[in-house]
């Protein structure tokens, strides 16, 4: 019995390990365009979604953007190596591209590409909570 018992409890923290993803949670993303903001990432199916909460402009006052509640990190599913493949959309200029994202401990790079992932620009994000 206390071996069942044990078992149980170690399928039980495996799966809630294996649940976790080291891209959820608040993130704040470079200045763009003169602001910046806080995104959430969230699981959505399988992947990760980013939604904007929060805007400020560059100096740091807090600012009532149009674009938040936007989802701008799209389906980035991961790849199993810290590495993820979705798409990425860029309330600037009101487009999507094709999004890679790499995720270490409190940093996140994300970038966003056309021509078939030859020509990428991106960003670093920190993580805020």
């Amino acid at each position: 019995m206390k071996h069942l018992i044990a078992a149980m409890l170690a399928a039980a923290f495996a799966t809630a390990t294996a649940a976790q993803d080291a891209a959820v949670g608040m993130w704040q993303t470079e200045v763009d365009d003169g602001s910046f903001a806080y995104v959430e990432m969230t699981h959505c199916g399988g992947a990760v979604c980013g939604t904007i909460r929060q805007t400020y402009k560059s100096d740091g006052v807090p600012f009532q953007s149009e674009n938040i509640g936007r989802q701008i990190v799209i389906g980035m599913a991961p790849n199993g190596d810290g590495t993820y493949a979705g798409q990425v959309y860029r309330p600037s200029n009101g487009k999507t591209y094709v999004g890679k994202m790499q995720v270490s401990g409190n940093a996140l790079r994300l970038k966003g590409c056309v021509a078939g992932g030859l020509l990428c620009a991106s960003q670093n994000w920190a993580r805020v909570q």
